[in-house]
């Protein structure tokens, strides 16, 4: 903020308080949950909530081929997260894409919308990005809740590939290895602070494009996330919508996430899916929630009748 011509404010704080480097906070496990549960018919988040659960920091990616539903997801999360946690100050990022989505996103979402279209070149597309990731940081410098969704991690990928000072190293599909770090950067400043605050990247990820190259940067990076959201053409294809993969999905240390009782019916949930086929696995367990009123009756559902035959049992 200027008053006067003089700089007084930098996002809300005087330049001259003190404000700790994003670098030297100290990271740890996401412990505290977003709830994106929003009510009964909104399947998307219901399901996102119980197969793959969201905290505060984590990193997540929405691993998808074309057509299955990907930004209608993060539109659900966005709408989620507007709703149930105002509190976090939430940021639309969208690299390469189309001049209509980008106009349909902010007409949609409640939240900061940062956008970059297909007919910028490679170099802007990178500059945007990495300008929304460091906005990001200092707001969590500050003692701030961020959410960031990003979509989508592979068109920034060909950017970085394009507008990235070459390396010498190429991998298979014409891949620079240098476009790989910044890409690193950006969702490596997913986290969750210690002493307060938190960074949360929600990152697409398109599979299944017949392009060697979008393959190579899902390969190189999937290994960085800590929380991972699969949908499936096939069920796609079928209308079977949110086109969730079950097996698929899943967070990592999601006990520290996760009331037990949910845990533990979730793990049972997916032994009892695991041997079917994928399509009437997918339709049987959304059939199962959207006949409940919300999730904690799913899950009292499902405990209850867990319960029974281990009571005949004994």
């Amino acid at each position: 903020m200027i008053e006067d011509g003089e700089l007084v404010a930098v996002n809300g704080a005087f330049p001259a308080a003190h404000r700790p480097e994003f670098e030297r906070l100290t990271p740890v496990h996401p412990d505290q949950r977003l709830v994106l549960e929003t009510g009964r018919h909104q399947l998307t988040t219901r399901v996102l909530d119980l197969v793959a659960p969201l905290g505060k920091g984590q990193r997540a990616l929405i691993v998808a081929p074309p057509r299955t539903g990907k930004t209608s997801v993060l539109e659900a999360i966005a709408h989620a997260v507007a709703v149930n946690h105002p509190e976090a100050h939430l940021m639309v990022l969208l690299a390469d894409e189309r001049p209509e989505e980008v106009t349909a996103i902010r007409r949609t979402v409640r939240g900061e919308v940062v956008a970059s279209t297909f007919d910028r070149q490679p170099a802007e597309h990178t500059a945007v990005a990495e300008l929304a990731v460091e906005r990001a940081k200092r707001l969590v410098e500050t003692g701030r809740d961020v959410v960031l969704l990003l979509d989508s991690l592979t068109r920034l990928g060909r950017a970085y590939n394009l507008a990235a000072r070459p390396s010498g190293r190429v991998l298979s599909g014409g891949v620079d290895a240098g476009a790989l770090m910044p890409m690193k950067r950006i969702l490596g400043a997913a986290r969750n602070i210690e002493d307060g605050g938190s960074l949360t990247i929600v990152a697409t990820a398109l599979v299944g494009t017949g392009s060697l190259a979008d393959t190579v940067f899902f390969e190189e990076l999937k290994s960085t996330g800590n929380s991972e959201l699969r949908l499936d053409r096939t069920l796609a294809d079928n209308r079977v919508f949110p086109a969730v993969d079950l097996s698929g999905s899943g967070t990592r240390r999601d006990e520290l996430l996760v009331p037990a009782t949910e845990l533990a019916v979730m793990t049972e949930v997916r032994r009892a899916l695991a041997g079917q086929e994928p399509r009437r696995a997918a339709e049987q367990f959304l059939e199962q929630v959207r006949t409940t009123a919300s999730n904690a009756e799913f899950v009292a559902r499902v405990n209850a009748s867990l319960a029974v035959p281990a009571a005949r049992a004994a």
